[in-house]
This record gives C-alpha cells, structure tokens and sequence, in this order.
C-alpha cells in the first residue's frame, strides 16, 4: 500500500485557493499510485485562524469548501485536518481529522491535547477530543493523531492520547499524525528525540505530515517524516517548500538516508519563506529598506532579494554627516552584487530643518539621543513615503539583541511592516553573513568586520552603549529562552552588575516591543504574541 504524505502552504481563509491546492495534490498522489494521501492539520482553512474561528460567515465557508472536497474525492481515500462543530456545553468546535473515502466522512479523530504554551491557544477556541482513534485501511489498523497528541508529557498534561491508543479494543499497526507545527532554530532534532522515544515506546512506526509556509510571524518547515517503530528516520519530506512523501508499507521500517540537522541554513531558509510567504499572502510583490552599510540591513537585504527577487527590491542609503564614506561605498557594493535597485537620500537639510525648528527648545542643552533619534526618523518617514507612494512594504532591519535591550528608535528604525531579523541574535547575523558569502563575496567583507555603528554621533560603536555581543546574546538566551532567574545567570559566570543592567534593558523597553512590526520566529522564544509580559510592572527580581 502506498501513502502520500502532503505538506501544503495554505493561506488563512481562501478557502477556494486551499481546496485546490489539495486537489492538485490528490490528483498527484493518484498518478503516483497511492492508495492513501495525508493532508496537515487544518488544511482547508490554514492554521492558525485565530479570532475567524467566532464568525459564522467563516465557519460557513470551512463547511462549503469540506462539502465540494468529499464531492470531488474519487478513487483516493484523503485524510484531512478540519473544523467540526458541537453542541453542547463547551467550546463550539473540535479540531478534527477526518478520513473521507466513498464521498463521505468515513472516520474522525479530535485533538486531544489542545496547547496554550508561546504561540499557542487553542482552549480558547476548541473542546478537547476524550477518546482516541484507530481505523481499518487495507490491511492495517491505522492510530490517527493530531499535532500535540502525540507531544504528551506529565508535566503538560494529564490524559495521553497513545496510552489510550495502546489499551483500547483494537491496537494500531502504525500512527499517523497530522501536525501544523511551527519551526525554530532547534526544532528538528527536538521532533525526532520526541518521536522516535515515543516509537521505541510503543513499537509502533509513524507517519507525520506537518504544514509549510509563513502565517504571520510563524513559519511552518513541513519536513514531513516516517520514524520506524525502532525510532529511525526512514525517509522525510524536504523543508520550507510544499512537497509529497509517498512511502510503502512494506518497506517503512527500511531506515533511510541520514536525517535533516538544525542548522543557520535552515534559519536563512525559514526567513526567506517567511519574507516571501508574508508579502505574497498580504498582496505585496516589493520592497523597500535602508541599507546603512552595516550588517543587520545587509543581511535584510539579502534575505529580502533571494524572498521577492532582486528586481522588487529597492534598498536606500540615507548618509548623515556621521556616515562615512566607506558606508555608503559598501551598501552601493551590496546593492550591485545583489542587482537590486539602489538610492541615495541625504539627510542633512532635513536635520537642518529639525535644528531651526527645535533652536527656540534646545539652545544651550547638549546633544543626546534627542537628536539621535531625530536622525532615525527622518530616515524612517522617508522610508515610508516611498512605501506609500510605490506600494513597497518597508522591511525594518534590527536584530533581536537590540530589540531585546531598546537600542533601536521607535518610529524611526522600528518603522515599517516587517520585522525580517527582530529574532534573530546578533552573533547569528554574522553566522548567517558568513554562510552567505560561503560560495562568493554577496556581503562586502568589511560590513562584516567592521565594528557594528549605528553612526548617528561621531565615532559611534555599538559598544559604546551595549555589552559585547557575545555576553549580551549569551545573557539573553539564558533570560529569555531558558528562563533562567538572575540569580543562575550570575551564577554562571556572568557579572552580576552587567546582569541586572540588561535584565532591566529587557524588562524597561517592553513598551517598545509592543508597538513593533511583527516579526518572523525563528527561535524558541520570540518577541510577539508568544511572550506575553505587561508593560507596567513592579515586579524586581
């Protein structure tokens, strides 16, 4: 028997575009040879769907897209991840799998274990399933499971949907479970820790398929899989593009080639996508961003150009009298390995303008960030005239040690829609340059050597106003991701003075992040709707 596992990019609510999507994808795994094909979770309406799932005009079209499939199915049985709708007390809907063959809903599974951790929330929309699933195909009795179902741990959770799985009347050959399960930096090798103790557990070899494609600031990297009951990778699906695995059930226990590892190249890959998917999905095909000649907008401009393609991408020098020469030289040199269209704005009759304008304010005060920040604004808002005026979506640039600590302007840098590098560390932007320019310079070398400047004083550094990166970074990593108190981080070897400052950076400019573009996830702990901290406070650690 041959099973098509299918990883599909679905967009939230375009729900004809989804249909079809999946009916391509029949239509290929019936050329194949397939008896069975296998579909994410939600696939008809995208996940996650959010606050849509409480209008009714929404779910209708779910029901009417879930209609024409079961339709159109011929000569293929498909499982599918749907909504279903209950009465009752309780949520109004299940988060379902269902297995339609003979034009209708044959079997159906409903997701257990329903996560409310980072990204998640989904007690606030589903009922939780209370038993599991297992349904005859061909020969094999087949456990059906969705995403979490099959991430159970006792700290988490209290009911085990395998447990039950393996006690019930009738004990499975295999599971399948069908996952919209998002990537970050790490998450490969923790899935198949995860999955291939659960199939040395129970004996039992799965088969996932898991979503792809940029929903927000989430990226979903598919890398569909089948495990064997041994807990070895037998074969799996590529990553960060939609693609078909078809395996055999004879030969699914045949351990396969060597598994996919984490890697910052899959970190490049989750960006572009994210990038591609998020301007496609919103109805943008450009872009624009300043390009300083320092490394954060170099690495945005890279990302964005292999995203969209060079010719939809403008980037824009925007020199002060603090800018040097070498800078401009370097974005100029970037923009043409790229072949990317490149600007020149000067600032300084607009800091003029803003000096006349302030004189009767500030005479006789000294300079600070007051006119720094004067600097990044005016940079921001030509940025989105230009925007507005060619419908290009304005990429922000910053990193996520700056974001973390404030050292980014509000209004001005922190201008624009997306947030292409907002999690990803500084030490990482220099990995990701660096792989860049593996096969050839693309970067200039100097942008990457040179000490990081956001040149708005003279003789400005980084490290003038931030810890070096590699503290910094390694101080919130340990804070923001790990979750370790002060107290461990100083413990560790950190100063405990230099600890509590950017603890306190961390905690201050909360309000910061809170009006930020949305950015792409691409480590375990993002900025964004999966850290959610008030920004007034008392609390001192």
């Amino acid at each position: 028997m041959k099973i098509a596992l299918v990883q599909t990019n679905p967009t939230i609510g375009a729900f004809e575009r989804n249909l079809q999507q999946i009916l391509h994808w029949i239509g290929k795994a019936k050329q194949a040879g397939c008896d069975l094909v296998v579909f994410p979770e939600l696939t008809l309406c995208g996940y996650p769907p959010q606050d849509l799932l409480e209008r009714a005009s929404f779910l209708d079209a779910h029901d009417r897209a879930l209609a024409d499939l079961i339709k159109q199915l011929d000569g293929i049985t498909c499982i599918v991840g749907a909504l279903e709708r209950r009465k009752g007390p309780g949520k109004p809907l299940y988060n379902s799998a269902f297995v339609l063959e003979r034009n209708k809903i044959a079997f159906r599974a409903r997701k257990q274990l329903l996560p409310t951790y980072d990204v998640f929330d989904e007690t606030r929309y589903f009922e939780p399933g209370t038993t599991s699933t297992v349904f005859p195909f061909k020969g094999l009795q087949c456990g059906l499971t969705i995403c979490e179902d099959i991430w159970w741990s006792s700290e988490t959770y209290q009911a085990n949907p395998l447990k039950d799985l393996a006690i019930g009347p009738i004990v499975p050959d295999c599971l399948i479970n069908i996952s919209a399960s998002p990537y970050h930096h790490g998450k490969l090798g923790e899935r198949q820790q995860v999955f291939g103790q659960l199939c040395r557990h129970n004996n039992l070899p799965l088969l996932y398929a898991n979503q792809v494609g940029g929903q927000d600031g989430l990226i979903f990297d598919g890398h569909s899989m089948v495990m064997t009951s041994a807990g070895i990778l037998g074969a799996t699906a590529a990553g960060f593009v939609e693609d078909m695995l078809i395996v055999d059930s004879d030969s699914w226990e045949t351990a396969g080639g060597p598994p996919p590892e984490d890697s910052v190249a899959q970190v490049e890959q989750a960006l572009v996508l994210g990038v591609r998917d998020y301007l496609h999905k919103t109805g943008f095909r450009k872009a624009v961003l300043g390009l300083s000649g320092g490394i954060d907008s170099a690495l945005t401009a890279v990302i964005a150009c292999r995203a969209l393609g060079p010719e939809n991408v403008l980037c824009v020098a925007m020199p002060s009298p603090y800018t040097a020469q070498h800078s401009i030289d370097d974005a100029r040199k970037l923009a043409e390995n790229l072949g990317c269209d490149f600007e020149l704005i000067a600032i300084s009759p607009a800091m003029e303008a803003y000096r006349a304008a302030l004189a009767p304010f500030f005479t006789g005060l000294a300079e600070d960030a007051a006119e720094q920040n004067i600097q990044a604004r005016i940079r921001g808002n030509l940025l989105m005239a230009l925007s507005n005026k060619f419908n290009r979506l304005l990429l922000t640039t910053g990193n996520k040690s700056e974001m973390a600590v404030g050292y980014c302007t509000l209004y001005g840098d922190m201008s624009g829609g997306l947030a292409v590098i907002a999690d990803v560390p500084k030490i990482m932007v220099y990995e990701l340059a660096r792989l860049i320019n593996r096969q050839g310079e693309i970067i200039p070398e100097r942008i990457i050597t040179r000490p990081p400047t956001a040149e708005l004083k003279p003789d400005q550094c980084d490290q003038d106003d931030l810890p070096p990166y590699e503290i910094l970074d390694a101080v919130l990593q340990a804070y923001l991701e790990e979750h370790k108190s002060l107290e461990e981080i100083v413990a560790s070897g950190v100063d405990a003075q230099l600890a509590r400052d950017i603890v306190r950076r961390v905690k201050l400019n909360e309000y910061k992040r809170k009006q930020a573009p949305l950015g792409i996830k691409v480590t375990s702990k993002a900025f964004g709707p999966g850290r959610r901290y008030p920004v007034v406070q008392g609390f001192a650690e």
